[in-house]
């Protein structure tokens, strides 16, 4: 199916909460040194570096953000152990989710599926909270035009969901999407941390013409891109308005036990499955492997309230 709206009917919408903290609520005054042109946020280091590569810059490799850290790996410099976050940066900003979102994608980390053409990409980062700490668990959820600019409205071509692994990291394999009418090249991205509100937001690749038109466009949401054989691979890191989780020997206060139901952790739902939790019934709307921190109160992108 061929997309005839754009993902932007009318003006951009003002920031939501998972613009970061300090977002203006009146007129923004004229860009001032530190402030994003027409935004009034505050530009980290990452922010500048992205602007610039956006304008087709040429800028050499740089350190203190995760992503081009392990961009150097490719010019054989030695990665940190661990990922690193000391940038400053604000939570990733909010973008609205278009029209062409389906809830109740595959669980999977490979979009390519027989028939698909297109360059081949692959993307992956880590996902942070505020206080840049890694955060294991969260929910990503990936959707994106196909090769000719069009979505699956039918299917789940092009659409998966996943979740970051116990450092924080996620991985993703697929096309570079398609142009069409009023857009750049773009990857819609849901991401919820358990118990946690969602973040809807977008990706955008560097050196795109149509960057410069598309009104949605936002400069802080570029990936890092670069060749690797007949593909490409972007890295990208998000960064949660919440807080990291406590380490290893950090009690709750006061322990708490959770209440009864049918609902258990460690169980593969799919979409329809009915469960109880605290007394409550509900139905889950996305396929999933269930885990604590998951329980269907905390998590309404998995579970329905009956």
């Amino acid at each position: 199916m061929t997309p005839t709206p754009p993902d932007h009917p009318g003006p951009v919408p003002s920031p939501g909460p998972g613009s970061g903290p300090g977002s203006p609520t009146g007129p923004a005054p004229g860009p001032g040194p530190g402030s994003v042109p027409g935004s009034g946020r505050p530009i980290s280091r990452k922010s500048l570096l992205k602007a610039a590569v956006a304008a087709g810059a040429a800028l050499p490799l740089l350190t203190g953000t995760v992503a081009l850290a392990r961009d150097s790996a490719g010019r054989g410099r030695s990665l940190p152990p661990t990922p690193t976050c000391d940038d400053g940066d604000s939570p990733t900003h909010d973008q609205i989710k278009g029209p062409y979102f389906k809830p109740d994608s595959p669980l999977r980390t490979d979009l390519v599926t027989p028939g698909t053409t297109g360059t081949p990409l692959t993307v992956s980062g880590y996902v942070f909270g505020r206080d840049c700490v890694p955060l294991p668990g969260v929910l990503l959820d990936f959707w994106q035009a196909d090769d000719a600019g069009a979505y699956d409205m039918a299917g789940y071509t092009l659409r998966g969901h996943q979740v970051t692994d116990s450092t924080g990291a996620y991985s993703l394999s697929t096309i570079v999407p398609g142009l069409y009418p009023g857009r750049t090249r773009h990857i819609h991205v849901k991401a919820q941390a358990p118990g946690q509100p969602v973040l809807t937001t977008q990706l955008y690749f560097p050196g795109e013409p149509r960057n410069a038109t598309d009104t949605l466009f936002d400069a802080t949401l570029l990936m890092n891109v670069r060749g690797a054989g007949g593909g490409k691979e972007g890295t990208f890191d998000f960064v949660l308005d919440v807080e990291g989780t406590p380490g290893p020997g950090d009690p709750t206060d006061p322990p708490t036990d959770p209440p009864g139901g049918t609902w258990a952790p460690g169980h593969a739902y799919g979409p329809g499955d009915r469960v109880t939790y605290g007394g409550v019934a509900y139905r889950c709307v996305q396929a999933h492997t269930s885990m604590t921190g998951w329980e269907p109160p905390s998590v309404p992108a998995l579970w329905a309230r009956e």
